[in-house]
């Protein structure tokens, strides 16, 4: 990936006085070496400067252009923050294995990158296994992950499963597969995860998804609900981690066209998320349209619920209410 040389604790400024060039790290309780140390010298203010014989293969050729260092950044902190904020890290025990799903598309590309750009910097003491499922759609072309991962140095799996049939003989011809065929996908992984050892299935859902997928349950399912960063499966045996949930899908995209990754289309089969999913989106971009920024603040809006000022009963004992009466 990138070699981030460490800055002089203070160096020249102008006129020759000394500017302070370092700043306090938070701790994540990780158990790798305390930042700053000799073991592992990473810093918020280390110049990342990409070294040809000492990087990740999956970020060879990267953009030297300011505005993809700021995206490169971006990404970095925005992942890290979710990582830390919703404890994907124990804090203590061994080092876990994560099955970090790629289907192919930018946003997988740009979870598989920036999580291999977090171990790469000591910041994620995991194991990375990453995890093709071809479920068997026409023209799906087989050859492109394996050779992608392979050529990137990247431990993976590739599987073979013919969901696809299974959807075929299932849905009505004119209905959307996309339901069926992500609960059949989503158990195959749930297998391989566990043959695997891993503790988790990390997926590539971004802030977008989440929010697209709150305002579907709102207007079609009549529920306050989202998915969510971090959860456990029904089993109770393994976690499921989406580590984009803060980043944009605009920054997705940016990122892996930047790299130039090779994107496989999500509409091989033919079919495409149902209507709610396309008009909510619709929805949202008008809105970010006439008001740039809404999407972070409805994002901002998830994270601060209170149930005192809703209506479910079942959040908040309203019947238990009682009144401070000074006699």
């Amino acid at each position: 990936m990138q070699v981030y040389q460490e800055v002089p604790a203070r160096r020249p400024g102008r006129g020759g006085a000394s500017v302070d060039d370092t700043a306090p790290i938070p701790d994540m309780g990780y158990t790798c070496q305390p930042y700053g140390t000799k073991a592992n010298p990473l810093n918020q203010r280390h110049i990342m400067l990409d070294q040809p014989d000492d990087i990740h293969p999956l970020f060879e050729g990267a953009p030297k252009t300011t505005e993809f260092r700021k995206l490169r950044k971006r990404l970095i902190r925005q992942t890290r923050e979710a990582v830390e904020q919703y404890g994907m890290v124990a804090r203590d025990g061994p080092s876990p294995k994560w099955l970090v799903c790629l289907s192919g598309g930018k946003d997988s590309y740009t979870l598989l990158a920036v999580l291999h750009e977090l171990k790469w910097r000591g910041l994620l003491p995991v194991d990375l296994l990453a995890c093709n499922l071809d479920q068997g759609q026409p023209g799906f072309p087989a050859t492109v992950l394996p050779e992608f991962l392979t050529q990137m140095q990247v431990p993976h799996r590739i599987e073979y499963q013919d969901t696809y049939s299974i959807v075929m003989d299932k849905i009505p011809a004119g209905r959307t597969f996309c339901a069926l065929c992500s609960r059949l996908r989503r158990g195959n992984l749930y297998r391989i995860a566990r043959e695997e050892g891993c503790s988790a299935v990390v997926l590539g859902h971004h802030r977008d998804d989440i929010l697209e997928t709150f305002f579907i349950n709102l207007f079609h399912g009549g529920r306050l609900a989202t998915m969510p960063p971090k959860l456990v499966n029904e089993e109770g045996d393994l976690f499921v981690y989406r580590p984009l949930a803060h980043v944009s899908e605009a920054d997705c995209e940016k990122f892996a066209k930047a790299m130039n990754y090779p994107i496989i289309p999500c509409d091989l089969c033919g079919s495409q998320d149902g209507l709610q999913r396309q008009q909510v989106k619709q929805i949202l971009d008008g809105w970010e349209a006439s008001s740039p920024g809404r999407r972070q603040v409805m994002f901002r809006a998830l994270m601060n619920a209170r149930p005192s000022h809703l209506l479910d009963p079942k959040l908040f004992d309203f019947a238990g209410l009682t009144r401070d009466i000074q006699n």
